[in-house]
């Protein structure tokens, strides 16, 4: 019989639980007992949950208290040296999850650790901290977080399917340890197999039939080495044990990478909804005793399966190798989706229709027991199932509500002069030096100032009815004079109105726009505990009236010093969104883009000299493969110009962007033509440097100078050692002072000292030239 799988599960919980816990220990508001008890609970109830929703091969391993290639680093004692006087396991993994800083006492030393660093996790929102290998790396299994949880769910009378990170895709996505860039980390499979091997025999002892192993590093452009990895590392375990294995490869087409694996395992996982020509390719592939595991359900996004095509497919891969050799599952681990829209009243009862058009990770599950189902005894077995799913996929497809004609007028006749500024760089900087009169080494932070618990409250109260609108624009105003105040005391050169207003830089923004719903409970993890709840971009977007302006007019009243207005773009607008799928993505993105445009005029006119328009998904949007990079790339830079071209020279544009590859999309980042670009650096190891001294930027750059992820202080020290390197590559009167992001997520007391050991260097080294 089709068998319903699932590939992994929100572990944050329903209500953000473990996010909850996590952080009460970090403040040391509940002990390491108390939090192993508040997680115990939350996977217990998972696991019941998802056999109660009729799925029969149930995750387990995949739950992690930060980010699971980090339990994979430490389960594996890849430790790096500055992290092993750290004797409690626990802080020591969350020191290298989100670094340490801890005064010395009568009994310890002092600890001032930086966190490891962070990368986008393939084309998504998530980020996984990043492992570092040595040449002489020693791998040893300590705590495997997969036989805890195996055992765990089977004292509980649940049979799971336990779920490791594969060899390949944990060596591949690693890096080189500072000091040993000349080696392969690849080369390092021969130590790491044994490990694994014990890994997969305690999970056999302790009664498993099934792992999980996730390799999604297949979809990715492999060298033939790494591809010669994968067939030495799966004959090596198909060797080994009698473990049934499935390899699991989802965010896009496998193509070739998959024949090395193939002779190796039991089972086969390929994503469907981002490559569905792949199930023609492998059917003839697969021997006649392998299984097909078909990702028919999006893991990514929240909208409801179309479950009557899911079985059309489901019913080839049927045919050709029968019913028991196929799973049905989501395209990838539900992690990437929220936990369940039961929670969503207000958009039930307010927008009953779209409420219809939206499946959460619990209703995923659902419906992969529907199409299990349904293959298994046929359509009357689900009747009522797959008639409401019909009526909704109908609906959705006639609704008014997701089409403007007027917007796609407008989008359509776009004019080719929108999508350039007129002038070059050289012309317009020698206006806004005019204008601006900025010292040597400029100083700026990224946008956001604390939001502290204060604030938070009261947006709870406005939103609640509690607060008026009067009392909250006078609490937002005093709010914002206070970070007015603070930059002047502190000494920054180009202000930013600090953002209390926003509670996300999408979410914010999105409440402003036509096409646009919002979730009250629709969480998905952005990285170790940070969460965030993508607005749902179901129609055609435009912009309702001024966004910023009053705001960020205020704010520049209240200082001499340039105000940034601050934007998020285009395609961070659209990829930190649950987009819409049923219209391709450069329209939605170009619909955005003549919002922004609008609002970025509205701004100039009100006087405001510099505009930020962050686009910080710019490079997770990248496909996968570098075959489709440049369609995809001449669209998105595109739409960024798009929404910052209507300025006159002297208004100055800026962007930001996260660390991640700069080197990857060096051109794309050139083309999009901004004046200033701040970029997260300061965990890059010297890779942006390395970047910028192949191929010089022309535009003035503001690379990080301190992690803004980490609680810890840097030193006014280690701030002029990096900044020392970046004069090394770049020209001083191009180079910016500021942090790596915005400083939402940090305190006011660390931010103050971080800031004025930043403004200390800028000055340090104006006082040498």
């Amino acid at each position: 019989m089709v068998v319903a799988t699932n590939l992994g599960f929100p572990y944050v919980g329903a209500q953000r639980e473990l996010k909850k816990s996590v952080e009460a220990y970090w403040s040391g508001k509940i002990s390491e007992a108390d939090l192993k008890a508040a997680y115990g609970k939350i996977q217990e109830n998972h696991w019941k949950l998802q056999k109660e929703q009729g799925i029969e091969h149930i995750p387990s391993g995949e739950f992690t208290l930060y980010d699971r290639v980090l339990d994979t680093a430490h389960q594996f004692g890849v430790i790096p040296t500055r992290y092993q006087h750290i004797k409690d396991p626990l802080q020591q993994f969350f020191a290298m999850g989100r670094g340490l800083q801890k005064a010395a006492t009568a009994t310890t030393d002092k600890i001032d650790v930086h966190a490891q660093e962070m990368k986008k996790w393939f084309d998504t929102n998530y980020h996984f901290i990043v492992p570092e290998f040595e040449p002489t790396q020693n791998f040893t299994l300590q705590n495997p977080r997969a036989v805890e949880q195996f055992k765990a769910a089977k004292a509980l009378g649940i049979q799971t399917r336990p779920v490791i990170v594969g060899p390949i895709t944990f060596l591949h996505l690693g890096k080189t340890a500072k000091g040993f860039e000349n080696f392969n980390t690849i080369s390092l499979l021969p130590k790491l197999l044994p490990v694994y091997i014990q890994l997969l025999k305690q999970l056999e002892q302790a009664g498993a039939e099934w792992v999980q192993i996730d390799e999604p590093a297949l979809i990715l452009d492999l060298p033939e080495n790494v591809k010669a990895a994968y067939t030495e590392a799966y004959k090596t375990i198909k060797n080994a044990t009698s473990l049934k294995t499935l390899v699991a490869a989802y965010f896009g087409r496998v193509e070739s990478n998959i024949q090395p694996v193939l002779p190796y395992v039991d089972a086969i996982h390929l994503d469907l909804v981002r490559a569905p020509q792949e199930l023609d390719t492998i059917l003839p592939l697969l021997s006649k005793q392998q299984i097909l595991s078909l990702g028919l359900v999006d893991g990514r996004n929240i909208w409801i399966n179309n479950i009557a095509e899911s079985v059309k497919i489901a019913q080839k891969a049927v045919n050709a190798l029968g019913k028991d050799r196929v799973f049905v599952g989501p395209s990838c681990s539900l992690a990437h989706a929220p936990f369940s829209t039961s929670f969503e009243k207000k958009i039930a009862s307010q927008n009953p229709e779209l409420f219809s058009w939206l499946a959460f990770s619990v209703e995923k599950l659902k419906e992969i027991s529907t199409i299990a189902v349904t293959l298994n005894h046929g359509a009357d077995a689900a009747k009522e199932a797959l008639a409401k799913n019909a009526a909704a996929i109908q609906s959705r497809r006639t609704s008014n509500q997701t089409k403007n004609p007027k917007i796609r007028e407008r989008t359509a006749a776009i004019p080719t002069a929108a999508w350039r500024r007129a002038d070059s760089f050289k012309v317009r900087r020698a206006a806004q030096v005019k204008k601006l009169k900025l010292p040597l080494f400029p100083t700026t932070t990224i946008g956001s100032f604390p939001q502290t618990k204060e604030i938070r409250v009261a947006r709870q109260k406005h939103n609640k009815g509690e607060l008026s609108g009067t009392q909250y624009d006078a609490f937002i105003k005093n709010e914002m004079k206070k970070m007015v105040e603070f930059q002047e005391k502190v000494g920054l050169d180009v202000f930013v109105h600090g953002e209390p207003e926003r509670n996300d830089m999408v979410e914010h923004f999105g409440h402003l726009l036509f096409g646009y719903d919002f979730t009250e409970n629709g969480w998905v993890v952005s990285y170790g505990s940070r969460c965030v709840k993508p607005p749902v971009i179901f129609g055609d977007v435009s912009r309702r009236g001024p966004m910023t302006v009053s705001e960020i007019a205020y704010a520049q009243s209240l200082t001499e010093k340039p105000m940034k207005g601050m934007l998020t773009g285009p395609v961070t607008m659209m990829k930190w969104s649950f987009v819409r799928d049923d219209v391709p993505l450069n329209e939605v993105c170009a619909q955005i883009g003549l919002a922004l445009r609008d609002e970025v005029v509205d701004l100039e006119a009100a006087g405001i000299p510099c505009i930020q328009v962050d686009e910080p998904a710019i490079r997770e949007g990248l496909p996968i493969r570098r075959a489709d990079w440049d369609n995809y790339l001449g669209w998105a830079v595109g739409c960024f110009r798009l929404s910052t071209s209507g300025v006159r020279n002297e208004t100055q544009i800026h962007t930001h962007m996260c660390y991640s590859d700069f080197n990857d999309i060096f051109d794309a980042i050139v083309d999009m033509d901004a004046d200033v670009i701040t970029i997260e650096n300061s965990k890059s190891d010297e890779k942006l440097l390395a970047a910028l001294e192949a191929r010089s930027y022309p535009n003035e750059i503001g690379p990080g100078l301190y992690d803004i992820h980490s609680p810890r202080i840097p030193s006014v020290e280690e701030m002029k050692t990096i900044f020392a390197q970046l004069l090394k590559h770049l020209p001083k009167e191009l180079l910016w002072i500021n942090p790596d992001c915005g400083l939402k997520s940090r305190g006011w007391a660390e931010t103050e000292a971080a800031l004025v050991n930043m403004v200390a260097v800028a000055k340090y080294y104006r006082s040498l030239n």
